[in-house]
């Protein structure tokens, strides 16, 4: 009997280890107005997706439902865990998910990234959220933060039952992996970026192993530009950093860039007929991909907001920049 006692004493203390343990495990304080839920969910590529789901306490009757997802190389217990509480906060259930072949969700080999995945990614969590008591199929939103901006746009050109979607501070990955910062790469770059990561992928099939890109530079080199600053002080400091994260550690695996090459994101992105809200920083250095994504769609129900005064990195965590009550209006004006 006492041995019962102690093996039963023993899980209980195992069970509140764990529970604190992910409590704890996020760069931001648990609201206490939200319930947190560890879900699963399928894609239809096989991948099994690891989310967090936050739900508003003592919520009742189907809900307004929001995906959310980025930055490009983070985790869901960084950013996108971070919105998804924030409008949890204000009325709605909303999933912050790991992307395929990253953080706690599946896929082999690792940390690997590509348009029509990620994409699915997106509409999996859609497919999750449409079909929960608590949730009201007709009022699914999207939030894509950074490179997750670029791909959220790209699904709300493919999947017709998303109804309003959130680029924040976005990044067009196909653009600039296939032209580089401001266009600055050419046909010859490109040729000899393919050739090397080409030559990479000869490498990692010798092997059977995966070299990786690497992640946040690290230590900070004295000439870094400011932009680099800026991730540096969110991913490589207690603010940010989180040990799955790819941007906080050995990134992504580095033969990845190769389907962001030949894949434009926006080809679309002028079809979409469903609400969009892009929102990006005056002083972030990407701050031009939002602007030029925003001139490809078409209609009166697209809206452009930048910050004044704010980074590219602000927007990932700084809750006294970041229009959280522009996003709450602009979703309840488009989901009902």
């Amino acid at each position: 009997m006492k041995r019962i006692l102690i093996f039963v004493l023993l899980f209980i203390s195992i069970a509140m280890n764990t529970m604190q343990a992910q409590e704890n495990d996020r760069t931001f304080a648990l609201s206490e107005r939200v319930s947190v839920e560890r879900v699963h969910f399928r894609t239809r590529f096989g991948t099994t997706l690891a989310g967090d789901l936050y739900k508003p306490k003592n919520a009742v009757g189907k809900l307004p439902a929001l995906a959310v997802c980025g930055p490009f190389g983070a985790v869901k217990e960084q950013a996108s865990g971070f919105y998804a509480q924030a409008m949890a906060e204000r009325g709605f259930l909303a999933v912050a998910f790991d992307p395929s072949f990253t953080g706690e969700s599946s896929g082999e080999p690792r940390y690997v990234a590509s348009p029509d995945i990620n994409t699915e990614d997106f509409s999996a969590a859609a497919d999750f959220l449409v079909l929960r008591d608590d949730v009201d199929p007709e009022r699914i939103g999207i939030i894509g933060i950074c490179g997750w901006g670029g791909l959220a746009l790209n699904v709300a050109a493919l999947d017709t039952r998303i109804k309003a979607t959130v680029a924040v501070t976005m990044y067009d990955m196909s653009r600039v992996t296939a032209r580089g910062y401001f266009d600055a790469l050419d046909a010859d770059g490109r040729y000899e970026l393919r050739r090397q990561l080409n030559a990479q992928r000869t490498e990692d099939a010798r092997t059977g192993s995966y070299a990786l890109a690497g992640g946040v530079v690290d230590p900070l080199p004295e000439d870094a530009p400011q932009f680099v600053r800026d991730y540096y002080d969110y991913y490589k400091t207690p603010r940010g950093y989180h040990p799955r994260s790819l941007n906080s550690n050995g990134g992504w695996n580095r033969t990845s860039a190769l389907s962001f090459l030949n894949t434009p994101l926006l080809a679309y992105a002028g079809e979409i007929r469903s609400a969009v809200l892009v929102i990006h920083g005056e002083k972030a250095h990407s701050r031009y991909f939002s602007e030029d994504a925003f001139k490809l769609l078409r209609g009166d129900n697209k809206e452009l907001m930048i910050i004044p005064g704010a980074s590219h990195v602000d927007l990932y965590d700084r809750m006294e920049i970041i229009p959280f009550d522009r996003i709450e209006t602009f979703f309840r004006e488009n989901l009902r």
